[in-house]
């Protein structure tokens, strides 16, 4: 029987899986708000009164935008009164959110076992590379099993 945990990680991972191709998507240089606005040939002054502001206003908007500093509001606002929908979601880099729990837990391991083997190297009792690998992978896999239970309760 599956944990609720993993049950919890798959369904997550299930959610995400529409986002996977965002990973390839490019975001223009003056970004969205401005590579949309011009792409429908709307002045800074139409949108502007669609979003109840001044040009400047819709200028700043689209410099907050590119800069990094934009809100979620106001991103939802322009969308809206560019009848478009706000997307957001935070991605895994490489993966599902499981293969990131699986990276997080074999570099914990690798970690640990290193550090571990320096020291008995240093009371003589160090092991071999092949031993060092599996030890890496079995204390990988137990950590992933605590985190699928704990889940960071």
């Amino acid at each position: 029987m599956r944990s609720k945990r993993k049950l919890l990680i798959e369904q997550l991972d299930q959610k995400l899986k529409p986002f996977l191709k965002t990973r390839v998507v490019i975001v223009p240089e003056r970004g969205w708000i401005n590579t949309i606005r011009t792409t429908l040939n709307m002045t800074l002054a139409q949108l502007g009164a669609k979003l109840t502001i001044t040009r400047q206003g819709v200028k700043r908007i689209e410099e907050s935008e590119g800069n990094g500093t934009i809100t979620l509001n106001s991103l939802k606002e322009v969308a809206h009164a560019l009848d478009l929908k706000l997307v957001y979601a935070l991605v895994p880099k490489n993966g599902t959110i499981d293969d990131l729990i699986a990276a997080k837990a074999e570099k914990l391991a690798q970690k640990i076992v290193l550090r571990t083997n320096q020291n008995m190297k240093l009371e003589g009792q160090g092991i071999g590379d092949d031993k060092i690998s599996k030890t890496i992978r079995d204390l990988a896999q137990e950590i992933k099993r605590e985190v699928r239970r704990s889940l960071w309760d």
